[in-house]
């Protein structure tokens, strides 16, 4: 039989969870849940072509770790250009 594996800080029991909250949602509440998610603030919804998702999860990732170890240093996987902003005026 094989084992499974979970990603850090996930276990079976989470993973139950997570699923009976899912399946156990009706379709209104679905809904309601997906467009809350628009509202939030501080965070932004985009589409994003299949082929670029490993690249865009590994470029957030590595930003939420260096966070965590309080790095200052912008993120290196970026062209100069995409580090810098605009400026309006």
């Amino acid at each position: 039989m094989k084992r499974n594996r979970f990603p850090a800080g996930w276990n079976e029991a989470r993973v139950r969870r997570v699923l009976e909250h899912y399946e156990g949602q009706t379709e209104d509440e679905a809904v309601a849940e997906d467009e809350a998610a628009f509202q939030l603030r501080g965070q932004t919804v985009m589409v994003v072509p299949k082929r670029l998702v490993p690249e865009v999860t590994r470029l957030i990732a590595g930003r939420r770790s260096s966070r965590r170890i309080g790095s200052r240093r912008p993120n290196r996987a970026l062209p100069p250009t995409a580090r810098r902003t605009r400026r309006s005026g």
